[in-house]
């Protein structure tokens, strides 16, 4: 690696750190690497809800810079039930943590994408779409996707849903947020299984059992590294899928 490659220092659950990592960052500084820290808080675990989980997110942004010296904060907020960062509540923390940030703050800050579907489905490109709409909106630098099906299932991401991101994020660039927030509530609700005005405690069945889609080998041509016509196609149906909300794709 380069040093001006990112150089990954991972904090641990919640607000704390081991002292392994501080190697690291005796070896990264001394070397003059570009440092990225790292931290998913999870909300439905140790921090509590939706309020709290943003406390410790902010918290742990705060850390970059005074704990070891980082140049950028990658953050990721993830629900304790389904694993993923693109649930409604995962988003709301994401945008609150991130505001915050930005408000008050000159540092980077990216997202981590965790999506419940798999590759070459509808539902994993407009989870991955929504979280984009939400970190352009509260201001992040950077996104880091696409951990597709969790993350968890061999092979099983794609270049597309980074696409998807750029598209999505050139659609509300600049938009005025209450707009974006509109936008965002009518998106979620196609991969969420619910409306948003259900009672608490709806059941998501589409998170309970997301389609694990294909492998990269079943969605690229791995001589020529081009998508296959089926991915594209089913990327189009997403953006239609969006466009019918009201988002308007800069292409």
């Amino acid at each position: 690696m380069r040093p001006c490659d990112n150089h990954e220092i991972s904090q641990l659950n919640e607000l704390k750190i081991d002292l392994e990592a501080f190697v690291f960052v005796a070896h990264y500084r001394m070397n003059g690497d570009i440092i990225m820290t790292e931290q998913m808080p999870i909300m439905g675990g140790w921090a509590g809800g939706i309020e709290e989980t943003a406390i410790v997110g902010t918290a742990t942004h705060l850390n970059t810079p005074t704990l070891v010296g980082g140049d950028w904060h990658l953050d990721g907020p993830t629900h304790m039930r389904w694993g993923i960062t693109t649930a409604r509540e995962c988003l709301m923390i994401a945008a609150h943590i991130n505001r915050a940030i930005e408000s008050h703050s000159h540092l980077l800050t990216g997202n981590q994408y965790y999506t419940a579907a798999g590759p070459c489905t509808e539902m994993c490109l407009l989870e991955a779409a929504a979280q984009a709409v939400t970190d352009t909106a509260s201001g992040r630098e950077l996104m880091s996707g696409c951990a597709s099906a969790k993350g968890t299932i061999l092979d099983r991401t794609t270049p597309i849903e980074a696409r998807m991101m750029a598209y999505a994020a050139r659609a509300v660039a600049g938009m005025d947020p209450e707009k974006v927030n509109y936008l965002l509530d009518k998106l979620v609700e196609t991969y969420e299984g619910i409306s948003a005005d259900a009672p608490r405690g709806s059941k998501r069945e589409k998170f309970n059992n997301p389609p694990i889609g294909k492998t990269f080998q079943e969605c690229y041509d791995v001589i020529t590294l081009e998508p296959t016509d089926e991915h594209l196609q089913v990327l189009g149906k997403a953006m239609k899928t969006m466009e019918k909300i009201g988002f308007e794709f800069k292409l």
